[in-house]
């Protein structure tokens, strides 16, 4: 493996993230000499003392080297959007969840026309996943105070227990979460995919090499350029695959001179391929946050399992359903304890709406790549009302469940948004619609589809549209996000895409 920036390669992978690494992995273990591009440094393999410890510690959310992205002044509240510019992208700085959603998600891609697509065609690329991130279930006996009081609460509002939450068959249920920990260690996708081919001769892993622009001989990509030690230099390569993310790889293309053709020629860049998709249908889950006083006994219990050393932020969730989706689940919740707050005590228990129909865009302000772009959600934003009505029912299910006998004696009062700021339930729908937060999980800004579907910019196979060898392998090829965390869907999507092109 080497570091330095080779003139020629025959696989760009534009990002090491969590789909970029599962890419670049399986094509260099299939022979073909790859080439990783990641915008932020490479810490080396798992071990190596650079990297960061927050990055490393799994009882808590990662917080260093982040792109900086926020809502800016498209919504009333300023929220940030966190993503890692590391090596190993966001499986850096998730919460560790690993969930797969439900059958209905994956087999709608595929009755859509996008065939490969279908639930039973994804399975043994959940598998490999899930073994190669070596995923394993806490124990109802492992489970903090905090977080076993709401897997005890979840049957008396009719959500049954369960040992993990990926049966893709499975309705609302609540269980302890399956994790990517290894040894106290948030295991991302570089230490899982990179780290078994780091010393095979045919791939290159660069760090802080910012990819300005995918380089396109009239319909055929044939490089990138990119910013590496101050300067610009062209790679060459027979493919380049876009691995930055919902958010970075509508804004390579951009950058690239394919997306909507009005929008780019008001940045002055010439329009090699008019796809009025990129950066468009971009959403995310909508979330909400209370927060409840607790008890001494939850405070004693906690502080002395935190005295011990692990006390995880995130230990179990559950599915449940709202009133838009009975026969499935579209809500999830799960209960949030910080740890590293010092003195300060949070006891909270949030709420997602897994299916949102709201729309935002992503869209660059600049050719200069480390310009912000303008990341607008729009969240809550449905004429209909419908994310932020679903939004409320999860909070009335969590209400239900805190008021249950021996529940509400140790989660104590509701202090956020609490009961008598908020009691009714078209008070909570305002609530929410004020106080728009995110669920970490955007996709969809470069969606499969077909040809004739102005909305699409890839075809089944990630392939972009009119544009030979350049494909886009990441959560923004998702046309509709699943009912799920997007860390192993995004593992999924990585092993698909690799999988069609070892083929070619």
């Amino acid at each position: 493996m080497s570091t330095a920036l080779p003139a020629q390669v025959d696989v760009i992978v534009v990002g090491g993230g969590t789909s970029g690494n599962v890419v670049a992995a399986r094509l260099a273990e299939a022979g073909r000499n790859v080439l990783v591009l990641e915008a932020g440094p490479d810490f080396g393999p798992c071990g190596d003392p650079r990297w960061p410890a927050d990055i490393l510690d799994a009882t808590r959310l990662g917080h260093s080297n982040d792109w900086g992205y926020d809502s800016g002044d498209t919504l009333d509240v300023r929220v940030s959007f966190e993503r890692a510019r590391a090596i190993g992208g966001c499986s850096d700085f998730n919460g560790t969840t690993q969930t797969w959603g439900h059958r209905r998600d994956y087999d709608s891609w595929a009755e859509a026309g996008l065939e490969g697509w279908a639930t039973d065609d994804l399975l043994p690329f959940f598998e490999a996943g899930t073994k190669a991130m070596r995923v394993k279930d806490y124990r109802v006996d492992e489970l903090t105070s905090w977080q076993r009081v709401w897997f005890d609460a979840a049957p008396a509002v009719g959500i049954p227990q369960r040992h993990n939450l990926n049966d893709l068959d499975e309705g609302p249920a609540v269980a302890p979460e399956s994790n990517n920990i290894v040894d106290g260690i948030r295991f991302n996708t570089a230490f899982a995919y990179l780290d078994p081919v780091r010393s095979l001769p045919n791939i290159s892993i660069v760090g802080e090499a910012h990819v300005a622009r995918v380089l396109v001989d009239r319909v055929v990509a044939t490089g990138v350029e990119v910013l590496w030690r101050g300067e610009s230099h062209i790679v060459r390569a027979q493919r380049v695959v876009v691995a930055g993310g919902a958010f970075n790889s509508p804004q390579v293309l951009q950058r690239s001179g394919i997306g909507n053709p009005d929008f780019l020629r008001s940045l002055d860049i010439p329009v090699v391929q008019p796809l009025r998709g990129v950066g468009e249908n971009l959403h995310d889950q909508p979330f909400s946050l209370m927060s409840w006083a607790g008890s001494d006994r939850m405070t004693s219990e906690m502080d002395a399992l935190r005295a011990e050393g692990w006390a995880p932020d995130e230990q179990a969730m559950g599915k449940a359903a709202s009133s838009f989706d009975p026969d499935v689940f579209d809500l999830h919740f799960l209960p949030y304890s910080p740890t590293h707050r010092g003195d300060v005590k949070r006891w909270s228990c949030g709420v997602s709406a897994l299916q949102p129909v709201s729309r935002g865009y992503v869209r660059i302000t600049s050719r200069d790549p480390e310009a912000k772009p303008v990341i607008d959600h729009r969240f809550l934003s449905d004429p209909e009302r419908r994310d932020a009505r679903v939004l409320a029912e999860g909070m009335a299910i969590l209400r239900e469940m805190a008021s249950q006998p021996g529940i509400r004696e140790l989660v104590g009062e509701e202090i956020h948004p609490g009961i008598s700021a908020v009691p009714t339930f078209d008070e909570l729908v305002h609530f929410v619609e004020r106080n728009p937060d995110n669920y970490w999980h955007p996709v969809g800004t470069c969606p499969m589809g077909s040809a004739d579907d102005e909305k699409s910019v890839v075809d089944a196979r990630g392939s972009v549209h009119g544009i030979e060898g350049l494909t886009v392998a990441d959560c923004s090829i998702m046309p509709m996000i699943p009912r799920a965390t997007t860390a192993m869907p995004a593992v999924v999507v990585g092993e698909r895409i690799a999988s069609f092109l070892v083929q070619n």
